[in-house]
């Protein structure tokens, strides 16, 4: 077994105040990601999807944020897909967004809504030719022989569409995170990090503490 206890940094980009801290936490996310856009990250709207099946276990995959605002954050993906299969019957989630080079991340829990097909397909169409045409061809999360058959399909399909629009296929949607807690993690000295942990009260307001390193 590989020891990887020596593995270590220090956190000294500077630290996170309860003064800085917007009633709003959509503020403040707004603002780390324009940061993190800023600082030409990789994959700045890359955020870990966390989900649930019926026997209780966790899955984890990295999906792309492509809107948010005070509602909350809005994903889109295939509906058959492992993650849509869980979130229908169970529509708890967690976002998680790791801007390691800043030394922060954004952990986020709600529950997710589908959303309308209005909406869908105004993304949908918005996509590259390619995206759209890739939409059709994996059946997301179910297995496949080899690389070659997605291939094949794509060049099939490609052909298809090649005159005139991709049409939304009927399988592919998104969801609507509506989030319940947000918490900013910003990395501090000697492992003395600050966390902020924003939780909704009963009259949907948003409650503010500081949390334990």
């Amino acid at each position: 077994m590989s020891d990887l206890s020596d593995i270590r940094r220090e956190y000294t980009q500077g630290g996170l105040r309860r003064a800085d801290l917007p009633n709003n936490p959509m503020d403040l996310f707004e603002t780390w990601l324009t940061q993190a856009k800023d600082a030409h990250l990789s994959d700045p709207t890359a955020m870990c999807v966390a989900t649930v099946d019926a026997q209780g276990q966790p899955y984890q995959r990295i999906v792309l944020l492509k809107r948010f605002d005070n509602n909350g954050f809005v994903f889109f993906t295939n509906l058959e897909s492992r993650k849509s299969t869980q979130l229908a019957t169970n529509n708890k989630i967690s976002l998680l967004f790791p801007w390691h080079n800043l030394d922060r991340q954004v952990a986020v829990t709600g529950h997710a809504e589908p959303l309308s097909m209005i909406e869908v397909a105004k993304y949908f169409m918005s996509r590259p030719k390619d995206s759209q045409i890739a939409a059709w061809v994996s059946k997301q999360s179910s297995k496949i022989s080899a690389r070659q058959a997605l291939e094949g399909k794509f060049a099939e399909m490609k052909a298809k569409f090649a005159q005139g629009d991709v049409p939304l296929p009927k399988f592919w949607g998104g969801y609507l995170v509506r989030p319940d807690s947000i918490e900013f993690w910003q990395g501090g000295e000697h492992r003395l990090h600050d966390r902020f942990l924003y939780q909704k009260d009963t009259d949907s307001n948003w409650q503010i503490d500081r949390l334990a390193p």
